[in-house]
């Protein structure tokens, strides 16, 4: 099954050695919370559409009573000295096949770029609820692993610690090193329920990204929502959604040994 990548701007920019960060939903959507986040946060504007018939068979009825389609979405956000790209959407490639053939559209576009550096994000799922989870790193490239290790204090030490990194986080990390593009992934410990939105872990991801990249962005909105989550909670009441929050049901993984 083919990938379909439509630009959206009609400006061709000359990216600067641009930095790819990717967070797409999988375990409390802890990847995706996190990019979602800076999408908003750096002000990024969409640049590439990525679509495939391998995407679930549904539309989604938005706030305004209309239907939109599932979407996965290349952001761009300019820098003086280098770019950010952001890769985030609705869903991921579920199925081995679509999940390489993915892959490799994605990083045939961050080669056309000048891409410099890769980082995936996600998470690794717990028995029970983390009140201060830690963050652990790995990737295809130990400069890099350390250059982020020392910057952010994430723990490098991952090996027994998660099994297989499954999915678009994983797969990214393991194919750049064929096209010679050091990568690395960030994974925040989270509880392992499907229902369970990992908004600690995402606080920590971006955290340690803002300590790797300088981003400086502000945590004040997330720790908003997490204290008006925690407070429902707590009262025995649903939690709202929030503008972090607005996820869609039927594209939340089910499987909670899911990492990534």
């Amino acid at each position: 099954m083919s990938w379909t990548i439509t630009p959206v701007s009609k400006k061709k920019e000359v990216l600067k050695k641009p930095v790819l960060i990717v967070g797409l939903p999988g375990i409390g959507n802890v990847g995706k919370v996190a990019v979602d986040y800076l999408i908003d946060k750096l002000d990024a504007k969409p640049y590439v559409e990525f679509f495939s018939q391998s995407f679930p068979h549904s539309v989604f009825v938005t706030e305004e009573n209309l239907v939109e389609l599932p979407n996965i979405t290349l952001y761009l956000v300019k820098q003086k000295t280098r770019d950010i790209l952001l890769l985030g959407g609705d869903v991921q490639p579920t199925d081995e096949e679509a999940s390489y053939q993915f892959a490799e559209a994605a990083l045939g576009l961050m080669k056309q770029y000048g891409c410099s550096e890769i980082i995936t994000l996600g998470g690794i799922g717990l028995p029970q609820v983390p009140r201060d989870p830690k963050v652990y790193m790995t990737g295809n490239d130990k400069e890099l692993i350390t250059k982020y290790g020392k910057s952010t204090g994430a723990n490098t030490k991952l090996y027994g610690v998660v099994g297989p990194i499954i999915g678009t986080s994983g797969l990214l990390l393991g194919l750049s090193k064929k096209k010679n593009i050091p990568a690395v992934c960030f994974l925040a410990e989270t509880f392992g329920h499907p229902m369970y939105l990992g908004m600690r872990g995402s606080k920590a991801i971006i955290e340690a990204l803002n300590k790797s990249l300088s981003l400086g962005v502000s945590i004040e909105q997330l720790n908003k929502e997490i204290s008006e989550i925690e407070k429902d909670v707590q009262s025995g009441e649903e939690p709202k959604q929030g503008k972090y929050r607005k996820f869609k049901d039927s594209m939340t993984p089910q499987d909670t040994n899911y990492i990534g």
